[in-house]
């Protein structure tokens, strides 16, 4: 990223003030450097080609069939507590 496109660090202050960060003058403009290169990323964008026409649109998603469920029994049958018919676990504090 050339000079003439670098984030001014006074910017950076800025964001930083708005989001309550504090940064030192060397993150300062490590962050300048850092933010213009997503820019420049940004900006690569518009290098990419658009597409003539909208791809079709598919449902991928299938349709609900119901099927049975696990009895109360077999869902517990792996836990490795249970009690009152329930999944027993770690209390949490």
């Amino acid at each position: 990223m050339s000079d003439t496109d670098a984030v001014d660090p006074e910017e950076v202050r800025h964001v930083a003030g708005l989001a309550r960060v504090d940064l030192e003058d060397d993150e300062v403009e490590r962050f300048a450097e850092q933010f213009g290169d997503i820019l420049a990323y940004f900006d690569a964008l518009d290098d990419v080609p658009e597409t003539d026409r909208e791809a079709d649109l598919v449902n991928v998603f299938r349709a609900d069939e119901v099927h049975e469920g696990l009895t109360q029994e077999e869902a517990l049958q792996n836990a490795p507590e249970s009690e009152d018919g329930r999944f027993k676990g770690p209390r949490v504090g």
